[in-house]
């Protein structure tokens, strides 16, 4: 197992041109499902702490991700970030979306609608597609100690999948409001319009 983000096959293809790349994971099966949602009320006892430890990982191994986050961005002391109160409430916030996604296993069209519209939200606070996998892979990396004996390489694949699933609906909006977006500002780029500030995922 492990927690190297290339082993994981969620590390995120960039560029354009993926307007119809759809996920690469399949639907996931009932029995996936289940072990995902039993895994899951063990994690949310810990689910601050969880969130920190999945941000100060993905900063520590992906430096550049800080330069989607202002609050973030010139922080260098990691130790600064474990007790930073503003990245324990993003921690949360993406906790809780997961904690959504995760109870809407079974109904995948609200899962999907879900996805999409995070993806959309991630254009309007310029936060390209190409980190999305690295949130997935810090996530299982930071559940695994909790999960202990309970963690299977079963689990793991199922999770991956999830991920994978709900990372390729989210470039999807993504793209779809980056096109909206581009069509009615007349072909304005991205980088001609003011930057926005973000603690997006």
């Amino acid at each position: 197992m492990g927690c190297a983000i290339s082993g994981l096959g969620l590390t995120p293809k960039s560029g354009r041109g993926m307007r119809h790349a759809e996920p690469a994971a399949e639907r996931l099966s009932p029995e996936q499902i289940d072990m995902i949602q039993e895994s899951w009320k063990v994690i949310q006892e810990d689910i601050a702490k969880v969130g920190i430890i999945m941000f100060v990982r993905l900063f520590e191994t992906h430096p550049e991700c800080k330069d989607v986050f202002f609050l973030f961005r010139d922080v260098e002391d990691l130790e600064r970030l474990r007790t930073s109160k503003e990245l324990r409430a993003h921690g949360l916030r993406v906790m809780s979306f997961i904690e959504k996604c995760v109870a809407r296993l079974n109904q995948l069209d609200r899962l999907e609608q879900l996805a999409l519209e995070l993806g959309r939200t991630h254009h309007r606070y310029n936060a390209p597609p190409k980190y999305y996998g690295y949130v997935g892979a810090e996530f299982i990396c930071a559940v695994q100690p909790i999960l202990k004996e309970k963690w299977t390489p079963e689990l793991e694949h199922a999770w991956q999948s999830l991920f994978l699933y709900v990372t390729g609906i989210m470039k999807r909006g993504y793209q779809e409001e980056e096109e909206e977006d581009y069509s009615t500002s007349g072909g304005a780029s991205k980088r001609e319009r003011p930057q926005k500030t973000t603690t997006a995922l």
